[in-house]
C-alpha cells in the first residue's frame, strides 16, 4: 500500500474552501504564486513524495539510525534523497530572495510538508526543523548572525536543530542548566547536554546548527534567566565558511518507539563557541518563534498521519472479502468485502473526517502566517497573531489525539494484519504518537490555551475567532451544520466562563479541566471547518460541476462529522462541569502499591 499525494483534496481545500488564490493577491509573496505555478509545485512536490520519500519511510522504521562512536549513519536512501530535495531547490521555497530563497509564501512551504510528512515523517524532519531554526534567527538574531548563518541554511547545505529539554528538567524549562559564559570577542561557551534532540546529529548535510537554550552567569532564576544562543556543529567565520569543529558531540541516540529514520540525540556542549540571539535573559521569548512553528508543523504531521492511514486502511477495505452483509452486496460470492460493514465505515468515517477537516484547521493557520509575517497594516498582523495564539494549541493538542484514534482505527479496519507490519498502519501509529509529546504534551496545549491565553486575557484572546465563526454563520444561516457549529460555539464560551468563575476560587480548575476544554475548543473548531467545507462542496454541485461525486462526498463526510463526531462535546462539557475535586480530594497515598 503506497502513499498517494491528496492532491485535489489539497487543491480544494486551498482554492474552494479557504480562497487561496485572493489571499494570495493581498501581499507580494503571494503575487508571486500564481494559480498555474501552484499547481506545478504542487504536481512536484506529490512526485517528490510518491517516489522518493514514500518508498523510504519503511526502510527507515527498518533501519534506523545507526550510532558510532559519535557519528550517525541515517538509512538506506536518505542522503540521496535529500540530495534530490536539496536540488530540487525545496528548502529555499518560502523564503526571501535576499538569503537566496524563491520568496513565494510561507503558507505553500507548509502544504508541502502535508505531503512529505505523510509520505515519510522522518525524513521530513530533518527539514523541517531547518525552518523553525531559520525563523528564529531571522527574527531574533542581529544582521551579522542573519548573513552569516541563514544562507546555507536556506539552501539546505546546512540544518538546523532546537536543543531545549535537559533530562532533569523536561517541559520545566525553568531548571534548565546549561551555561553560557562570555568570551572577550563576544561569543560564548556553551556547556550542558540535551537530550531528545530531534535531527540532533546525522550525515545529510555540512553543518548542523544548534538553537540552544542557556543560562548567562548570574542570571535570574526560572524561565527569567534564560538567553538563546547559536551553536554550530562545524565553527562558522564571518564570511560563512565552515572552520574547525565545534565542542559539539552526540552522546547517543534514542531507542524509540517509532519515527526510527530520524536521529533523536543526547547532544553534549562542552564549551562550545556560541553566538548570543536577541536580549540577555530573554531567551524563551525568542524561542517561542521556533517552538510555535514546530507546533503548527506537528499539526501538520499528525494530520498526514491520519491521512496516510485512511488511504492504506481504504484501499484495504474495498478489497478484503470478510464475512457476509446482513444486506448482501454480492450475493454471488463467498463473501462481501468489508467495506460494507456499517462498523468499517464508521472508522473509515471517522479517519476521512478528522483527515480533511483537520487539512482545512492547517490550512487557515498556514493563511494567517502568512498575514503575520506579511507586508500588511499592524492591525492586520495583530489579528492574525490573535488568532495563531489560540488555534496553535487547538490544531497541535487536538489533531494530534484524533490522529492516534484515526491510526488506530486504520490498524482496527485490517485487524491482524494491521497489527504486524507488512502493511504499514502500524508505522503510522507508532510514528504519530510522538505528535502528542513533543512541542509540549496535550496537557501543556491544554494549559496554555485555557490558562495563560484564555483566562489570562480575560476571555479576550478568544473573541476574535469566535467572531469570525459567528460572522459565518449569520452569513449562511439555515444550515443544520450551521446551526450546529453556531451551539457548540456558545457552548464553549459558556464554559469559558463556568471555568474562569471556578478558577478564581480554586486554581486546580485550570489544569483539571485543560484537556477536555481543549478537546471541546478541537471539536468546534473543526465543525465550523466542515461547515465550510460543505458549503464550499454545495455552492460547486449548484454550479453544475461535473464532479458532482467528490463534492457529494465531502457532504456526506460533513454528515457523518456533525452527527456521529461533533456530539462528543456534550460528554466534554460534563467532564469539564464536573470539576478538579474527584481528581484533587484523593490522598497522595492512594497511589501508592498495595
Amino acid at each position: 500500500m503506497t502513499y498517494k499525494a491528496p492532491l485535489k483534496d489539497i487543491q480544494f481545500a486551498m482554492n474552494e474552501v479557504l480562497g487561496y488564490p485572493g489571499h494570495y493577491e493581498t501581499f507580494p509573496e503571494g503575487q508571486n504564486a500564481s494559480p498555474d505555478l501552484i499547481d506545478s509545485i504542487l504536481g512536484e512536490a506529490a512526485k517528490f513524495s510518491e517516489q522518493i520519500l514514500a518508498p523510504l519511510n519503511a526502510v527507515g522504521d527498518h533501519e534506523g539510525c545507526q550510532y558510532n562512536n559519535g557519528q550517525i549513519t541515517t538509512p538506506s536512501g536518505f542522503k540521496a534523497a535529500y540530495k534530490h530535495y536539496v536540488e530540487g531547490g525545496w528548502p529555499s521555497l518560502a523564503f526571501p530572495e535576499a538569503y537566496g530563497g524563491q520568496a513565494l509564501p510561507a503558507s505553500l512551504g507548509q502544504v508541502i510538508s502535508e505531503l512529505s510528512c505523510g509520505a515519510n515523517h522522518a525524513f521530513s524532519m530533518y527539514t523541517g526543523l531547518t525552518m523553525g531554526a531559520i525563523a528564529t534567527i531571522s527574527a531574533h538574531a542581529d544582521d551579522e548572525l542573519k548573513k552569516r548563518f541563514i544562507p546555507s541554511l536556506v539552501t539546505g547545505n546546512w540544518s538546523g536543530t532546537m536543543c531545549l529539554t535537559e533530562a532533569h528538567a523536561g517541559s520545566d524549562l525553568g531548571l534548565l542548566r546549561t551555561k553560557a559564559e562570555p568570551n572577550a570577542d563576544g561569543t560564548y561557551r556553551i556547556s550542558g547536554s540535551k537530550i531528545y534532540i530531534s535531527s540532533g546529529n546525522h550525515d545529510l548535510t555540512d553543518n548542523i546548527v544548534h538553537i540552544v537554550l542557556a543560562r548567562l552567569p548570574d542570571a535570574p532564576k526560572g524561565v527569567k534567566g534564560i538567553s538563546l544562543f547559536v551553536v554550530p556543529k562545524f565553527k562558522v567565520d564571518a564570511d560563512s565558511q565552515l572552520g574547525d569543529a565545534n565542542n559539539v558531540n552526540c552522546g547517543a541516540i534514542e531507542d524509540k518507539m517509532g519515527i526510527h529514520g530520524n536521529a533523536t540525540c543526547v547532544m553534549n556542549f562542552d564549551g562550545a563557541e556560541g553566538y548570543l540571539i536577541g536580549t540577555p535573559n530573554k531567551g524563551l521569548a525568542c524561542m517561542f518563534t521556533f517552538i510555535n512553528e514546530s507546533r503548527l508543523g506537528v499539526a501538520i504531521s499528525a494530520q498526514a498521519h491520519i491521512d496516510a492511514s485512511f488511504q492504506k486502511a481504504l484501499s484495504y477495505a474495498k478489497d478484503r472479502l470478510q464475512m457476509r452483509a446482513p444486506k448482501r452486496k454480492y450475493p454471488e460470492q463467498a463473501a462481501d468485502p468489508i467495506i460494507v460493514h456499517p462498523d468499517v465505515r464508521r472508522m473509515l468515517l471517522t479517519q476521512k473526517a478528522f483527515a480533511e477537516g483537520g487539512r482545512v484547521l492547517n490550512y487557515r493557520c498556514a493563511q494567517l502566517v502568512d498575514v503575520s509575517h506579511g507586508s500588511g497594516s499592524d492591525e492586520e498582523k495583530k489579528l492574525a497573531d490573535t488568532l495563531l495564539a489560540v488555534l496553535t494549541p487547538i490544531a497541535k493538542g487536538f489533531l494530534s489525539e484524533v490522529s492516534l484514534e484515526a491510526t488506530s482505527h486504520g490498524i482496527q479496519v485490517l485487524g491482524g494484519h494491521g497489527y504486524v507490519k507488512d502493511y504499514g498502519l502500524e508505522q503510522e501509529y507508532r510514528d504519530t504518537r510522538i505528535t502528542a509529546i513533543y512541542e509540549g504534551t496535550t496537557g501543556i496545549q491544554g494549559l496554555d490555551l485555557l490558562g495563560r491565553k484564555i483566562l489570562g486575557s480575560g476571555g479576550k484572546i478568544l473573541e476574535p475567532l469566535a467572531e469570525e465563526i459567528r460572522t459565518f454563520c449569520t452569513n449562511n444561516a439555515g444550515s443544520a451544520h450551521v446551526d450546529a457549529t453556531e451551539a457548540s460555539l456558545d457552548e464553549w464560551l459558556k464554559l469559558t466562563g463556568i471555568i474562569g468563575s471556578a478558577a478564581s476560587e480554586d486554581p486546580d480548575e485550570v489544569n483539571a479541566a485543560g484537556v477536555d476544554y481543549l478537546m471541546f475548543g478541537g471539536y468546534t473548531t473543526l465543525a465550523y471547518c466542515w461547515a465550510k467545507i460543505a458549503k464550499a462542496a454545495q455552492t460547486a454541485i449548484d454550479s453544475g460541476s461535473a464532479d458532482a461525486g467528490f463534492y457529494e462526498a465531502k457532504l456526506q463526510t460533513a454528515r457523518f462529522y456533525f452527527e456521529r463526531i461533533l456530539p462528543r462535546t456534550q460528554t466534554l462539557a460534563t467532564t469539564i462541569q464536573s470539576g478538579a475535586n474527584n481528581l484533587m480530594s484523593i490522598d497522595e497515598n492512594f497511589f501508592n502499591d498495595n
